[in-house]
C-alpha cells in the first residue's frame, strides 16, 4: 500500500510503501509534551520504505529535545510535523504522523497511547531499529 502524506502547506511530503499490505495501521500517540502539543500520532512499517520530499529544504527545522536522538522535521512555513527521523549506526530510521496522511481511510488506524519517557537511550534506539522504517530517502523536490 502506498501511503502519501504531507505537511499542511506541502513543503514536506512523503510516500510510505507499506509492505505487506496492512489490514490495520498501528497509530501510536506519544504522551510526551511535544507530541501532545503538536498532534503527533506515529506509524511505521519496518518492512516498508519511505521517501521524504522537501520542496524548500531551508524551510525545514529539525527539532531535537530530551535525548536529542530524534529529529522532528518541522515545516517552518506551516508548523506541521509529518516525519521524525533518527540516525542510528550510520542509518536513518523514521516514523510518520498519521494526522498528515492523505489517502488512508481513518477506520484502518488503530490508535493507542504510548509513554516512552522512562526509556533509557540504548533501549530507545534498539526499539527504533526494530520498529521504525529503516529504508528512508530524503530528497529535495524537483
Amino acid at each position: 500500500m502506498l501511503i502519501c502524506g504531507r505537511c499542511h502547506c506541502g513543503n514536506i511530503g512523503f510516500e510510505l510503501n507499506w509492505t505487506p499490505e496492512p489490514a490495520q495501521i498501528p497509530a501510536r500517540a506519544c504522551t510526551c509534551s511535544f507530541c501532545v502539543k503538536h498532534g503527533g500520532v506515529w506509524a511505521a512499517c519496518p518492512t516498508g520504505s519511505l521517501i521524504v520530499t522537501l520542496r524548500d529544504p531551508a524551510a525545514v527545522s529539525a527539532y531535537r529535545f530530551g535525548t536529542k536522538t530524534a529529529a522532528f522535521q518541522v515545516c517552518t512555513i506551516c508548523g506541521s510535523v509529518p516525519v521524525v527521523t533518527s540516525e542510528i549506526d550510520g542509518g536513518v530510521y523514521a516514523v510518520v504522523n498519521v494526522n498528515t496522511f492523505e489517502n488512508v481511510d481513518a477506520s484502518m488506524l488503530q490508535p493507542a497511547s504510548i509513554a516512552l519517557d522512562d526509556e533509557d537511550e540504548p533501549t530507545r534506539l534498539a526499539r527504533r531499529v526494530r520498529n521504525w522504517i529503516a529504508r528512508v530517502e530524503i530528497k529535495a523536490a524537483c
